[in-house]
């Protein structure tokens, strides 16, 4: 037996990998209706968002945009491929409260003060008094309704609703937001401010946001990167990555600036199929 020494092999380094905040693999989504007569919704999908990214899904009625969002929250399971947020599955990130969601209406419970709305997740998975307490007070100083604390919900506006709902969705701190058309129902004026109160909040959370719309120019404001879908069924057609600067470049000026206006067009000529070829800032898939 040889006595020469042997060096022992290195330790394996195992470096540290963020996982994505959702990750969506070749996922079809297949509705059966009256008399067995089957619906696709989505085929073969997929689309990553990073942590901290702002990713809108834009596309036709019918395109299968909030059925996708629906997916991803867990509020119905894909017929075919796999989604997984932040490296759990669907499930087991909605149980870990991973994500916090919106929808157009509001969803307030009318019998509850602003506060109240706020801090219903915190109660129902039994945080104490003071916490919550503390947590809604610093949620309504980030969407700006200090004042409104003890308000009922028909005292406020259309656009404090939606404000009251976005605090409610961040009140477990999730890493993750899916927001369904939330500003689908406000007035023009009141919808880009609240565009802009968005912008800054999740640059102040830092939260990930997958956000549906079927409005090109809230999309483009908003976003790092446009998803555009196919009409049914529905598939990522194109994704358009948006260079417009940070959270604080993002202000009411920027809906004046050429290069907004060009990102508008580029996710219209998307949405129609017409777009050139060797756009700058498009992902195909």
């Amino acid at each position: 037996m040889s006595d020469a020494f042997v060096s022992p092999a290195p330790a394996a380094t195992t470096a540290s990998v963020t996982p994505a905040a959702v990750e969506v693999v070749g996922v079809d989504k297949i509705f059966t209706a009256k008399k067995k007569a089957t619906v696709t919704a989505l085929e073969k999908v997929d689309l990553t968002v990073a942590p901290g990214e702002f990713v809108s899904l834009i596309g036709p009625s019918g395109c299968g945009k909030s059925t996708l969002l629906r997916l991803i929250a867990d509020l119905d399971s894909p017929s075919l491929g796999s989604i997984s947020v932040f490296g759990k599955t669907a499930r087991q990130a909605r149980l870990d409260q991973e994500y916090g969601i919106a929808f157009q209406q509001a969803g307030l419970l009318p019998w509850r003060t602003v506060t109240g709305n706020i801090e219903l997740p915190l109660e129902l998975h039994g945080v104490g008094s003071a916490a919550r307490k503390a947590r809604s007070a610093e949620l309504l100083a980030l969407v700006g309704l200090s004042d409104f604390a003890q308000s009922y919900p028909d005292q406020l506006s259309g656009g404090m609703q939606q404000r009251v709902a976005i605090a409610r969705a961040l009140a477990e701190s999730p890493r993750l937001l899916l927001m369904d058309e939330p500003f689908g129902a406000l007035d023009e004026m009141t919808r880009e401010r609240m565009q802009t109160e968005l912008v800054r909040i999740t640059a102040e959370t830092g939260a990930a946001v997958v956000f549906v719309t079927h409005s090109i120019p809230e999309a483009v404001y908003l976003s790092n990167r446009v998803v555009v879908m196919s009409p049914r069924p529905g598939r990522i057609r194109d994704v358009l990555t948006v260079s417009l600067g940070s959270a604080a470049e993002r202000t009411e000026q920027l809906r004046e600036n050429e290069a907004f206006f060009e990102n508008v067009s580029r996710v219209r000529e998307l949405l129609h199929g017409e777009a050139p070829v060797g756009i700058r800032g498009v992902e195909t898939r």
